[in-house]
């Protein structure tokens, strides 16, 4: 009698447990009756059904991350290699058709699927050394409304887009490098020749200043005013307590030192 009371206590617990479901935080739950799904979405807690007619499916609404390593193509055709992670997760209201258009591997059949065909069709945008000195948040950003686009009308909501690299093959980097470099080197030499340039404007303007002054004394100088000078010349030679022999015409002195005179 004894095994009879716990074969039937067993069969009850089995019974319970296979008529209750279990929607914890993160997730949302539909009941499905004979192959029907019921768009009223069930939230976190223990809900009791029929398991013989029914059935209790789950989605996952927490934000969830999409990892991808990709080749994708270039402005010129060339193929470099990114690393681009897609947050994202499933509206609470959406699950229901999400479920129903997609089933349950709905990342890869719709988001993945239009992750990977946005960021190639971006990525086809630039050049190879575009990608390479890009600003991320700039890429990012182009994913990331693009995507909208394309999976919120679906039921998904994009969190963020996040590259995490770009590489480039050896031969293209190397490439890519030495354009740049040379690009530089252009860049110097240009500065150096407008340097050089304004230099030579400066030493012109500088000479024509000279010039200019120069010209200003010549006109300003007289015979009178010259005259007048070399008389001041002569006084001041005159009173000079040094003893020396001054020759003259009247116009220009001549002065001889005294030690050679005898």
């Amino acid at each position: 009698m004894k095994t009879i009371n716990h074969l039937l206590v067993g069969v009850s617990l089995l019974f319970l447990t296979a008529s209750c479901a279990i929607i914890r935080p993160g997730e949302v739950g539909m009941k499905q009756s004979l192959g029907k799904l019921q768009k009223a979405t069930l939230s976190q807690g223990a809900y009791f059904f029929n398991p013989f007619i029914t059935t209790v499916k789950k989605i996952n609404t927490r934000t969830v991350e999409a990892y991808n390593e990709l080749e994708v193509p270039t402005k010129e055709g060339l193929t470099v290699k990114a690393e681009v992670s897609l947050l994202y997760h499933v509206q609470k209201d959406a699950a229901p058709d999400v479920y129903i258009n997609y089933g349950k591997n709905y990342q890869e059949v719709i988001v993945e699927t239009n992750f990977r065909a946005v960021v190639r069709h971006i990525s086809a945008r630039y050049m190879a050394k575009e990608l390479f000195s890009i600003d991320r948040k700039k890429f990012e950003t182009e994913i990331h409304d693009e995507l909208i686009a394309g999976i919120l009308p679906k039921g998904f909501v994009v969190d963020a887009v996040l590259l995490k690299s770009i590489t480039m093959p050896p031969q293209l980097f190397q490439a890519v490098e030495n354009k740049l470099e040379s690009e530089q080197q252009s860049l110097q030499m240009e500065f150096v020749v407008n340097k050089q340039k304004k230099e030579a404007e400066r030493m012109q303007i500088e000479a024509e200043a000279y010039k200019k002054y120069n010209n200003t004394i010549s006109e300003s100088l007289s015979d009178l005013l010259i005259k007048w000078n070399g008389v001041q010349v002569l006084k001041g030679l005159v009173t000079s307590p040094n003893a020396k022999v001054i020759i003259t015409d009247g116009k220009t002195p001549m002065i001889i030192n005294d030690q050679q005179v005898h």
